[in-house]
């Protein structure tokens, strides 16, 4: 199958009506902390609040969909109001005197949890940067550019970070230069930064390199230091969405570069891999881990589908086909929409839920935690409406 004009018209406008009709008013305004800054956002099916507690990373998230939005879609004053909530949320509260940001703290920015990573770093920075560009604030454009050169130094080393695990068994992760591309590419994208292509360029090598596996058609979520496969129970579990997710980056750093041919065959190689290991062919939708050698996996949740690699996958195959014109990924698209949009939506209160066991029955209510919030879902959505507004 290929898509029409027309249905890629009708797609735009579901995913617009999605974003703007259930996603984003599920969230917004009734989470504005008006009392005490930033976001509740742990909430319910119905939107009632179930935890008043704050996730430092989703806190960055919202304020750059807030952010995004308004600079995007259209300028309504509570777009930018709500950002504003967040970003000096995250400034008052969100950072420690070593100047390492916090994970978990409590409604009133009280610290309770940081993590042994800097994610909430790159948030922040896509926040602050997406901030600047909407309120034209220069101070919160100095922010986003400072916290990324300390997130530079995270990355390479220069700055070390309590370490998770001995030096027995050394590894490498995906997680950094996948996250690391995305967070250059909004700080790109928004207000600018002369780093950001060529350290995109070697995030990107480092992938290819070290966790890409053509002989065995797979992406790796860690590997040894010299890229070997790490036989054990850990180094043998993929994470198919994740990896998707870091497909759709590299295809999207493709388009930035005049649909660079070799950036189109990388990331279709990524996604093709991940597809063939994480599309369950019994109940459809992704599954969660796999083991690179079909062994079994240790997560007990190996085998559910949770929302978010879902949402990467309906933005990978819809970028793939966009680029490569292939029938293979309208077909994927489709498969993974009809799925995800029919299982996970909640038709009665708005967006969606989390977590679905293997058969799709819903495993849990809730639509708002410590790592599920107005992210994922609305990315996709709006993402997907910016592929698509050229056929309207």
């Amino acid at each position: 199958m290929a898509y029409t004009t027309n249905d890629l018209a009708t797609l735009h406008q579901y995913y617009k009506q999605q974003l703007l009709e259930s996603t984003i008013p599920f969230w917004f305004p009734r989470s504005f902390d008006t009392a005490h800054g930033g976001f509740l956002l742990m909430r319910d099916a119905d939107g009632s609040l179930i935890d008043d507690d704050k996730a430092v990373w989703i806190q960055g998230r919202a304020t750059w969909m807030l952010s995004t939005l308004y600079n995007t879609l259209e300028p309504r004053q509570e777009w930018l109001d709500g950002a504003k909530l967040g970003y000096d949320f995250l400034n008052k509260h969100c950072f420690d005197t070593d100047g390492q940001m916090f994970f978990h703290v409590t409604r009133s920015g009280e610290p309770l949890r940081k993590r042994r990573y800097f994610f909430s770093e790159t948030f922040y920075v896509i926040a602050a940067a997406a901030y600047a560009k909407a309120s034209g604030d220069e101070t919160a454009a100095d922010n986003a550019r400072r916290v990324f050169g300390r997130c530079l130094e995270y990355a390479s080393g220069e700055r070390k970070l309590t370490p998770k695990y001995t030096g027995t068994r050394p590894s490498r992760g995906i997680g950094v230069p996948m996250i690391m591309m995305n967070t250059a590419q909004q700080l790109r994208e928004t207000i600018g930064d002369p780093r950001c292509d060529d350290c995109i360029t070697q995030w990107i090598a480092d992938i290819e390199q070290y966790f890409v596996k053509d002989d065995i058609r797979c992406v790796m979520e860690q590997v040894a230091p010299d890229g070997s496969i790490i036989d054990h129970i850990d180094g043998r579990t993929l994470n198919p969405g994740h990896a998707i997710e870091g497909a759709w980056f590299i295809l999207h750093e493709a388009k930035h570069r005049n649909n660079d041919p070799h950036l189109i065959e990388l990331g279709c190689k990524m996604l093709d891999y991940m597809w063939e290991r994480g599309w369950d062919k019994e109940y459809g939708g992704i599954i969660y881990f796999r083991d690179v050698y079909n062994k079994p996996v240790q997560e007990y949740w190996q085998d559910m589908k949770f929302w978010w690699p879902q949402n990467e996958a309906i933005i990978a195959t819809l970028l793939a086909y966009q680029m490569t014109g292939k029938e293979k990924y309208a077909q994927w698209h489709q498969q993974i929409h009809d799925y995800a949009y029919s299982h996970f939506r909640d038709a009665v209160h708005g967006e969606w839920f989390g977590y679905l066991h293997r058969d799709g029955r819903v495993a849990q209510t809730a639509k708002g935690n410590l790592y599920k919030g107005p992210f994922h879902l609305p990315r996709q959505e709006w993402y997907c409406m910016q592929l698509l507004k050229q056929y309207v």
